[in-house]
């Protein structure tokens, strides 16, 4: 990670059609299975699958690869989207990523603690 930067999100999408698991905790698939009005049960079997390494769940991709909760560049499940999409790229990111990712680089000072947006004042 590039140190004294923050990459400012700008919901282009390309992160959600790279290939590889979106893990999700049991707290993650409750908080999905609210949004989106589904019982747990349903939510677990039409959406998620065990992970490669057997050690919890994982979401679905589409069978071109990208998440099943991508719609165009919209994420239909942003409100509650799992902490692995939400750290993108700044708590974790894949070798290649900058020639995907839209993210623009901000110099940290120039963010408010604990947000995602810009300082205003």
């Amino acid at each position: 990670m590039e140190e004294g930067v923050h990459y400012q999100c700008q919901r282009c999408g390309n992160c959600c059609r790279w290939h590889g698991e979106v893990p999700v905790t049991d707290e993650e698939v409750r908080k999905i299975a609210d949004f989106l009005g589904k019982p747990l049960y349903d939510f677990v079997a039409d959406y998620t699958d065990i992970r490669l390494n057997r050690a919890g769940l994982t979401l679905i991709d589409k069978p071109n690869g990208e998440c099943i909760f991508l719609d165009g560049i919209e994420c239909t499940i942003q409100a509650v989207k799992p902490g692995q999409c939400a750290g993108f790229p700044n708590q974790w990111n894949f070798p290649g990523w900058r020639e995907k990712c839209e993210a623009i680089p901000v110099p940290k000072p120039d963010f408010e603690e604990n947000d995602q947006s810009p300082r205003t004042s």
